[in-house]
C-alpha cells in the first residue's frame, strides 16, 4: 500500500505539471485565440498528454518488458483518447448543456480524467 501511495504521489506531481499545461493551453487558446472552449480543451489535453506521456513512463511507471516502447505508447494513447472522450462528454455537458463556466467544468473533468488515467495506465502499463 506504501509503494502505492508513493506512485500516485509521484502519478500527481507529473498531473499537476500536466493540468498546468492543460489549463494554460485552454485559456490561451479560448481568450487569446478566440477558440470555442470545446476545441481548446481538445487541444489543451493533447499537448499535455505528450508531456505526460514522456514523465510518466520515467517516472512513475515501471515499463513492462513484455511490452515494446511503441506497444506501451500505442496503449497509452488510447487509454488517453478515452480520458480525452470523457473530458470533452464533460466540457460539452458542463459548458453547452448546463451553461457551466468554462475553466470551473474542466476543474471537474480533470479530477474525473486524473483517477482514469492512473487506475488504467496502472492496469495496462506498470509492470510493478
Amino acid at each position: 500500500m506504501r509503494d502505492l501511495l508513493a506512485q500516485f504521489a509521484k502519478f500527481g506531481v507529473v498531473g499537476v505539471i500536466a493540468t498546468v499545461i492543460d489549463f494554460g493551453v485552454l485559456i490561451a487558446l479560448t481568450e487569446l485565440g478566440g477558440w470555442d472552449p470545446v476545441l481548446s480543451a481538445a487541444a489543451s489535453f493533447v499537448v499535455s498528454v505528450i508531456f505526460n506521456y514522456a514523465a510518466s513512463m520515467r517516472f512513475v511507471f515501471t515499463r513492462r518488458e513484455d511490452l515494446s516502447r511503441s506497444a506501451e505508447l500505442a496503449i497509452f494513447i488510447v487509454l488517453s483518447v478515452i480520458g480525452l472522450g470523457i473530458n470533452e462528454v464533460l466540457m460539452w455537458a458542463g459548458t453547452t448543456a448546463l451553461d457551466l463556466n468554462y475553466v470551473l467544468v474542466k476543474v471537474a473533468a480533470t479530477a474525473v480524467v486524473m483517477l482514469w488515467n492512473f487506475f488504467s495506465r496502472k492496469r495496462w502499463l506498470d509492470a510493478s
